[in-house]
């Protein structure tokens, strides 16, 4: 029986990996029912090596480093996905996320380096950074997982201690990853490779940034822009999990771009009638989770003039991190130690403080500073300040630790964002329909909008015209979180991007820099069509770029963007149009593989191998014994053949001649 729609462990490498055969690993069936059942796989097992079925809830590091360390009597392991998320906490991440690409080093207060200060996430068990040398897949709790457990039961289960008989129920999983040893090795490979139609064996994760201005900036002229101060306001995108393809990513990025998203639409009325100062750039970076991909390529490209503006044109940043799982309605402005023993920084970030708190009179969220002097929590901001001290917060759920515990996990999910819509509800009114989840982030949204618009020099009197959308943010986690195929989506992109839309929430694991992801694409539509204005050209217009068939200029200030539309009531004939906007797409890959500098201390060096064929199934094996005997007839048979055939071939003219007629023999 072949298994389809199952997820994996992609072999994902800086300087480890793990190894699968070319031809597949292949094992004995065994259920893990206990933590001590892993002793009888590893130990007292009759018939090794065994292909491991975990449930969920043995799913730790503690049994699967069992498993590692027996890897001689393990072919594999397949983990069966629950329905529902478990009570403890479970991350496999590290406990001190991205510690080495940070701010704080030996050379930036190494008092606050390493999570000395506060352990971030005290959930993180750091499986998804060990190697193994099996494969590792997940399977959904279905009628392939049912039948599994049925043929471990009727041919693999020994009755009251007894040992199964054969024929015993294997599976061969395969996984074979073309990468090898790190990313060092692995690349040079790469560009060693000299044959006419080149393999590539492993490729560099990224992606791209998506990112706006409230006011158009000539993307053409690299460098400083004279005069044009920008208040960056960032949120990352992806996430990741422990197996490939599984990244939901609720309370770890969704909750903070979509805060960012809302706010952003909150911010469009107000902006065009009463602009600020100083510009409000919008900013969504990818491969966050790895390393800091898609920010320290921004710093990377403005500290050498190839973006749209330089350092010396941010005057602040505001970041929005996980902020949906807030307790007493209260959230956390986070900001750096060290940077703020500069007057002038350490004034500015007061301000901001200040700002934030101005923007939550007569909101249900209040907002607050930490007790105690601790670093800055994993964030983007980090990577600015790596660059020269730059004022910012963070905004956070969380005083210290993480309020998520299930970070970076497959957990993450809208279950654990508390999202529940009423029973009955068709997909179309669940779209529609305004969770409790949707009312928090909305006044989160609406805090970060105001904050942004007074850090941004606007009128504090404009305050009470900045409200967020409960209806577009309960739309963006419905789409985000349950379903990407829905009718709100559909009409905001284009027609070529309904392939990306499916039944099922989306994924944010970054991938590697070859195409635009999903979510990339989907955030670069929804941003336009919130910052953006319906402009009234022709569809060829619209998608080369210019407002007639004689501009040349626009493109450079503004992109323009063809999207199909609602559907009639009555129809199916979408009346598409054009949205004009000044959202861009940035590259989000690391600078290390430009510069070559594979092991590289200062940028992610993080590549995905490449693979071919993934799958799995399931058989009957025969006994040693009697695979033994089959093959000790079979070569019998061919050896009896073989003499056979010699013999009769050394006495061809005598088995096959026949006596001669005469030849004057008549009739």
């Amino acid at each position: 029986m072949d298994l389809l729609s199952n997820k994996w462990i992609v072999n994902l490498l800086v300087s480890w990996f793990f190894i699968a055969s070319l031809s597949g690993n292949v094992g004995v069936l065994h259920v893990l029912e206990s933590e001590e059942n892993v002793d009888w796989v590893l130990g007292t097992g009759a018939n090794p090596p065994y292909l491991v079925i975990l449930e969920s809830a043995l799913f730790t590091r503690s049994i699967m480093m069992k498993l590692k360390n027996g890897s001689g009597r393990v072919a594999g392991v397949a983990v069966i996905m629950p329905n529902t998320n478990p009570l403890e906490g479970f991350s496999p991440h590290t406990s001190c996320p991205n510690e080495n690409t940070g701010v704080y080093s030996e050379t930036y207060d190494p008092s606050l380096a390493h999570c000395n200060v506060t352990v971030w996430n005290p959930f993180g068990n750091g499986l998804s950074y060990e190697e193994f040398d099996f494969p590792i897949f997940s399977m959904k709790d279905d009628n392939d997982t049912r039948v599994i457990r049925q043929c471990y039961m009727d041919h693999n289960r020994g009755v009251n201690g007894s040992v199964p008989q054969y024929p015993l129920c294997a599976m061969q999983l395969y996984s074979h990853m073309s990468a090898v040893t790190d990313t060092a090795t692995c690349m040079r490979r790469n560009d060693l490779n000299l044959s006419l139609s080149p393999e590539m064996i492993c490729d560099p994760l990224g992606d791209y940034n998506v990112w706006a201005s409230t006011k158009p900036l000539n993307t053409t002229a690299k460098g400083h822009k004279t005069g044009e101060s920008v208040v960056v306001a960032a949120a990352r995108l992806d996430s990741r999990s422990f197996f490939f393809d599984v990244a939901p990513g609720a309370e770890s990025g969704v909750s903070g771009f979509i805060s960012l998203l809302a706010a952003a639409s909150a911010l469009k009325t107000v902006i065009q009638e009463a602009p600020p100062n100083r510009t409000i750039f919008y900013t969504f970076f990818q491969g966050e989770t790895f390393d800091y991909i898609g920010s320290s390529r921004m710093v990377y490209d403005m500290e050498n003039k190839q973006f749209a503006v330089d350092l010396d044109n941010v005057h602040s940043v505001l970041e929005i991190g996980q902020v949906g799982l807030r307790a007493d309605s209260k959230l956390w402005l986070h900001s750096d130690p060290v940077s703020r023993k500069n007057d002038s920084v350490n004034d500015e970030v007061k301000k901001l403080i200040t700002n934030l708190r101005s923007a939550a009179v007569n909101l249900s969220v209040s907002v607050d500073v930490p007790n105690v002097s601790q670093p800055l929590p994993p964030s983007s901001f980090q990577r600015f300040l790596r660059a020269r001290p730059i004022p910012g917060l963070v905004l956070e759920d969380h005083e210290s630790s993480f309020t998520n515990r299930f970070y970076e996990s497959m957990y993450d999910t809208a279950d654990h964002l508390n999202m529940s819509y009423p029973a009955n509800l068709t997909q179309e009114e669940q779209l529609e329909f305004v969770t409790e989840t949707a009312k928090a982030l909305t006044e989160v949204a609406t805090l970060v909008a105001r904050a942004l618009y007074i850090q941004a020099g606007g009128a504090e009197a404009q305050l009470r015209n900045i409200n967020a959308d409960p209806e577009i943010v309960t739309r963006m986690l419905y789409g985000f979180l349950v379903r990407t195929n829905n009718t709100w989506f559909q009409q905001l992109v284009p027609s070529d991007l309904m392939s990306h839309l499916a039944d099922r929430p989306t994924n944010f694991y970054v991938g590697v820099a070859q195409q635009s992801s999903e979510p990339t694409l989907l955030v670069q539509y929804l941003l336009a069509n919130m910052t953006g204005s319906h402009f009234n050209i022709s569809q060829g217009n619209c998608k080369n770029q210019r407002e007639n068939e004689k501009d040349e200029e626009s493109k450079h200030m503004y992109s323009y963007m063809w999207v199909q539309g609602a559907a009639p009531p009555n129809g199916t004939e979408r009346q598409g149009f054009c949205v004009r906007s000044t959202v861009r797409l940035s590259k989000a890959l690391s600078p290390a593989f430009d510069l070559k500098e594979y092991t590289s201390k200062d940028y992610s060096t993080w590549t995905e191998s490449r693979w071919k064929v993934i799958k799995g199934r399931i058989f009957l094996v025969a006994s040693p014994d009697l695979e033994m005997m089959t093959l000790g007839v079979g070569v019998g048979v061919l050896i009896a053949s073989l003499l056979l055939t010699y013999i009769m071939s050394s006495k061809a003219d005598i088995l096959f001649s026949s006596g001669r007629e005469p030849a004057n023999a008549t009739y």
